[in-house]
């Protein structure tokens, strides 16, 4: 559905990615995991347009995103720091973006009763708690039954009760046959949507599989021992589990 294809991006001489080859498959949630500065945000931008690669591409279904907007028409994306216009409303920000995306107007309410919006409606976003801004960011990416997702940190900031809800909304999303790729420092939520974890370090990719075969690889238990391992260049936290 996604494939990176020698994707590498340079900001002046600071190197983001090096040369990533990456295939996130049709269906599956693939998560990337890594320190700050590893490349992970660069990689979700590549992939809607919003980074120009310095060599290598981007493909959606077979189609370089860097032919223009049509070839991205099915992206849903999730930024790190979601933002609305001061002073607008829930409900007018929806309206804003479904007319921007081609959405049909109906949308507008089922994806705010989906993440919980309903009766938020009216309210100026500026008074929004975390969970409640970024719910509504995933509402908007929600907006024209996007094929694939792309969301960079979508628990970012938020309290235990926000992050949980945004997972929910994230695995129902996921159950439902899209294909989904995020990025995310909360290893908890990798490990209870991701079916594939990727581990960046550097702008590279040191390891990639699910989370047993990377527990596997690293002689490890858990997903913690296993970033560790693979991020850090640590010795596992502790030995492997034994079937």
């Amino acid at each position: 559905m996604i494939r990176y294809e020698g994707l590498r991006k340079t900001y002046g001489r600071v190197l983001a990615v090096a040369g990533l080859d990456l295939e996130v498959r049709a269906g599956e949630t693939l998560a990337l995991i890594g320190p700050n500065g590893s490349g992970k945000s660069t990689t979700l931008k590549a992939a809607v347009g919003l980074v120009r690669p310095s060599a290598g591409r981007v493909l959606v279904d077979g189609v370089d995103v860097a032919l223009g907007p049509e070839a991205r028409a099915g992206l849903g994306y999730l930024p790190q720091r979601v933002s609305f216009a001061e002073g607008v409303t829930a409900r007018v920000a929806m309206r804003l973006y479904a007319r921007l995306r081609g959405a049909a107007p109906g949308e507008v309410e089922r994806l705010l009763d989906r993440v919980g919006l309903g009766d938020s409606a009216d309210r100026v976003t500026d008074g929004f708690s975390g969970g409640m801004r970024q719910r509504l960011g995933i509402a908007v990416a929600l907006l024209g039954r996007p094929r694939v997702l792309l969301l960079d940190e979508p628990s970012a900031a938020l309290d235990p009760t926000g992050a949980l809800v945004v997972r929910d909304l994230i695995g129902g999303i996921a159950a439902e046959g899209a294909t989904v790729l995020l990025s995310s420092h909360d290893l908890a939520e990798v490990s209870a949507l991701a079916d594939r974890v990727a581990i960046f370090a550097g702008g590279r990719v040191t390891a990639l599989g699910t989370v047993a075969e990377l527990e596997e690889r690293a002689g490890a238990c858990g997903l913690e021992p296993v970033y560790r391992r693979f991020a850090e260049g640590l010795a596992p936290a502790c030995p492997m589990r034994v079937a």
